[in-house]
């Protein structure tokens, strides 16, 4: 059995699925993702790609858009080269990191699945 996340983090989780959150996060990625304190492993002119702050893997990279889309399910066709840039750079990402022998995941999440109501992709291998 797992333990119970920390009452903080718990609370940060909610406050993150929130609707002001889901404006917050999209306007600072698409208005001042220069500003963002991250270690940029790609930047692209629609996305950010950066290590997971709290990686659940021994690869753990978001590739994020640099607009607000709230979820797979509101993505359009405008959206086509952000998502052309998701498969490009992931990759690139996992060629450099030598997974494309090894293998990886590229994972989205949507629904009760997404804890933060921004579009991202993970890519991960174990």
């Amino acid at each position: 059995m797992s333990a119970k996340p920390p009452v903080l983090l718990r609370l940060l989780f909610r406050l993150a699925r929130s609707s002001l959150a889901r404006f917050c996060l999209g306007w600072a990625f698409a208005h001042v993702s220069f500003a963002l304190p991250l270690h940029r492993l790609r930047e692209t002119a629609t996305l950010i790609a950066f290590h997971h702050p709290q990686p659940g893997y021994s690869v753990h990279i978001l590739l994020v858009p640099k607009k607000a889309i709230a979820s797979p399910s509101s993505i359009t066709p405008k959206d086509a080269p952000f998502l052309a840039d998701v498969f490009l750079t992931a990759t690139s990402l996992a060629a450099e990191l030598g997974l494309g022998s090894t293998g990886y995941r590229l994972v989205v999440n949507g629904g009760a699945y997404q804890d933060v109501p921004q579009l991202h992709f993970h890519l991960i291998f174990p």
